[in-house]
C-alpha cells in the first residue's frame, strides 16, 4: 500500500509537468494510466487515500501560483480538489475488482475520470477547472480534436487511452491483446482529426465568412511588481485612456488601421464608471478620440453591498450600451460564500467589502454590428457561458482579464494556453486584452497571430475572421459530460449492489439425474 501511494504521489506530480510552464503533453497519459495502476484492484478505502495523494500532489504543484493571492488559500484549494480525486480514487478502485464491472473497468474508469472532471469544475460553489486534461494539449495533434468533441470529449479520449494502457500493465493473456488493440483503435482515431482538420470558415453555408478589425489594449499596472491594479487604480484607467487616444492619432496619420472596436481589459476601471466622474471623463475622452465603440472593463457598483464585473460597450455617440457581467466570481477571491455566518475580518478576506455578483447574459454583445462572445478572466476556462453565447451567434470571441495579481507567475501562461484551446474548440478568431499580460490575438487554429509583452504598454490592431457556425463540440460537449456522468453511477451502482453467482448444473458421473451445484440432490427411485 505504501509504494502505490508514494506511486500515485510521483504520479500526481509528474501530471502537472503536463501543463505550462514545463508543458511536455507526453508525460499525461503515462502519469493518469499510473493512477489507474496504482488504484486497480483495491478495497475502495485503499484507493480514497491512492486518490487523494495523487490528487494533492497534482494540484500543489499545478496551482502553485496560487501562492501570489496567500499561502493558505493555495493549500485550501489543493486540498479541496483532491478530494474530488480521493472520491475517483475509490471509485475506479472498486469499478476494478466488482465483479459486474471489472471486465471492462477501463471502460468505466475512464467514464469516472470524467465525471469527476465535470463534478469539480462546476461545484462547490462555482468549482474549478484548472487541471483538465483537455487544457493540456495545445500545440499537440490531439488539439485538433476539439471542434469534434469539445474540451469534455477530449478529456474523455485521453482518460480512456490512459486506462486502456493501465490495462496493458496490470492484464494478462486475451484481456492484454483486447486493451492493445481497443488502445491502438482509439490512437487511430486521434489521428483522423489531426490529418483533416476542422475549418469552420469551410463550412459557412450562407456566404463568405466576414472579417472585422479589432485593437487590443494592453495598459500595463503601475507599481514596483505590478501585480495590484489597486495600488494606483487612476492610473491604471488613465495608461488605458492615453494608449486608446494614441492609437487615435496614429490612426488619423496612417500608422494604423482604423479598427472597428476597441477592447480594454477587465479592471481597466477599478471604481464605478458611472458614478465615478473622474473615470467616465477619462473613458469618454478615449471613446470620442478613436471614435468607435471601446469595450471597457470596469467594476459597478450593484447596491451597498454587491458588485459586477462587467464589458461595458462604450459608444462614441450613444455612450454605454450593452454589458457582459463575468459569470464565474471566485469564491473568498471576489465575494465571501456564507459572510453572514463567518468571520471574514482577518488576512486578505479583509479587503473583499463587497461581494461580487454572477452574470446570467447568454446573448452575445453586439459591438460595431459584430456579435461577440465575450469572457471575463477565469470564465474563459468554463463552458457555459462561452457555450451559450456562440450557440447563440457569437461570431468572435473576446477575453477581457486582469493578471496582475499572477503576472509573477505562471497563472498568465496557462490560461492563455486555455485561451488558444477555446479558439480552437469554438472554431472563433479570439482577442485577448489583459492590463499587463499575457494580451494577444488566436487564430481559430490556436495560432498566436500576435502578442505583448508582459508588464509592457501595447496596442494590438489586427483583422480578424468572423463566423457563426457552430462547431460539433460545442453541441456534443455537453452532452459527453452527461453521458459519463450517467455512465459512472450506473458503473458504480452495479458495482456497489451485492452480486451472487446464478447456481449451475452439473451431472453425476455415475449417469444420475443432474443435481445443483453446491447442494445435495434426494435419489430418485431406482
Amino acid at each position: 500500500m505504501l509504494i502505490r501511494s508514494l506511486g500515485a504521489l510521483l504520479a500526481g506530480a509528474a501530471l502537472s509537468l503536463a501543463f505550462e510552464p514545463v508543458a511536455v503533453p507526453a508525460v499525461l497519459p503515462l502519469a493518469v494510466a499510473a493512477f489507474f495502476v496504482c488504484a486497480h484492484g483495491l478495497s475502495a478505502r485503499r484507493g480514497l487515500v491512492v486518490g487523494l495523494a495523487f490528487g494533492l500532489s497534482f494540484y500543489l504543484v499545478h496551482i502553485w501560483w496560487m501562492r501570489a493571492v496567500a499561502v493558505p488559500a493555495w493549500i485550501a484549494l489543493s486540498v479541496v480538489e483532491a478530494l474530488f480525486y480521493a472520491a475517483l480514487g475509490a471509485a475506479v478502485a472498486r469499478l476494478s475488482t466488482a465483479p459486474r464491472t471489472r471486465g471492462a473497468w477501463p471502460l468505466w474508469a475512464g467514464a469516472a475520470w470524467v465525471a469527476a472532471e465535470v463534478v469539480r469544475s462546476g461545484w462547490p460553489f462555482s468549482g474549478m477547472p484548472w487541471g483538465r486534461l483537455a487544457f493540456a494539449v495545445v500545440d499537440t495533434p490531439v488539439a485538433a480534436s476539439l471542434p469534434w468533441v469539445g474540451m469534455v470529449g477530449v478529456s474523455a479520449l485521453l482518460a480512456l487511452g490512459s486506462a486502456l494502457l493501465a490495462w496493458l500493465v496490470v492484464a494478462t493473456g486475451r484481456s492484454r491483446l483486447a486493451g492493445g488493440g481497443a488502445l491502438a483503435g482509439l490512437v487511430a482515431l486521434l489521428a483522423v482529426p489531426a490529418l483533416a482538420p476542422y475549418d469552420a470558415g469551410a463550412r459557412e453555408l450562407d456566404e463568405a465568412p466576414g472579417t472585422a478589425t479589432v485593437a487590443a489594449v494592453q495598459g500595463d499596472v503601475p507599481g514596483p511588481l505590478g501585480n495590484d491594479v489597486l495600488y494606483d487604480f487612476r492610473q491604471v484607467t488613465e495608461n488605458h485612456v492615453q494608449a486608446t487616444v494614441d492609437l487615435a492619432a496614429d490612426v488619423a496619420s496612417g500608422e494604423a488601421a482604423r479598427p472597428d472596436f476597441v477592447l480594454w481589459p477587465e479592471n481597466s476601471t477599478a471604481v464605478d464608471p458611472f458614478s465615478d466622474v473622474t473615470t467616465r471623463t477619462g473613458i469618454e475622452r478615449a471613446v470620442g478620440a478613436i471614435g468607435v465603440p471601446v469595450v471597457v472593463g470596469g467594476l459597478v457598483d450593484d447596491g451597498p453591498d454587491h458588485v459586477l464585473n462587467q464589458g461595458i460597450v462604450w459608444d462614441p455617440v450613444s455612450g454605454a450600451g450593452e454589458r457582459y457581467t463575468k459569470w464565474h466570481p471566485v469564491p473568498y477571491g471576489e465575494y465571501i460564500p456564507f459572510r453572514q455566518l463567518l468571520d471574514v475580518n482577518f488576512g486578505e478576506l479583509a479587503r473583499i467589502q463587497r461581494d461580487m455578483r454572477a452574470g446570467t447574459r447568454v446573448e452575445p454583445l453586439e459591438v460595431a454590428g459584430v456579435s461577440v462572445a465575450d469572457a471575463i478572466c477565469f470564465d474563459i476556462a468554463y463552458d457555459d457561458g462561452i457555450y451559450a453565447q456562440v450557440t447563440r451567434g457569437g461570431e468572435l470571441l473576446t477575453v477581457q482579464t486582469s493578471n496582475a495579481t499572477f503576472i509573477q507567475t505562471d497563472q498568465i501562461d496557462q490560461q492563455f494556453a486555455i485561451t488558444r484551446l477555446r479558439a480552437i474548440e469554438t472554431g472563433r478568431w479570439t482577442v485577448v486584452a489583459s492590463t499587463n499580460g499575457v494580451s494577444g490575438v488566436i487564430s481559430p487554429t490556436g495560432e498566436v497571430v500576435e502578442t505583448a509583452d508582459p508588464r509592457t504598454t501595447a496596442v494590438l490592431v489586427s483583422e480578424v475572421g468572423l463566423t457563426s457556425t457552430v462547431t460539433p463540440g460545442v453541441r456534443v460537449g455537453p452532452w459527453v459530460a452527461r453521458l459519463c456522468i450517467l455512465a459512472s453511477l450506473l458503473g458504480l451502482l452495479a458495482a456497489v449492489v451485492p452480486y451472487r453467482r446464478r447456481p449451475t448444473l452439473t451431472h453425476r458421473t455415475s449417469g444420475s439425474a443432474p443435481a445443483l451445484a453446491g447442494h445435495s440432490s434426494e435419489r430418485g427411485p431406482a
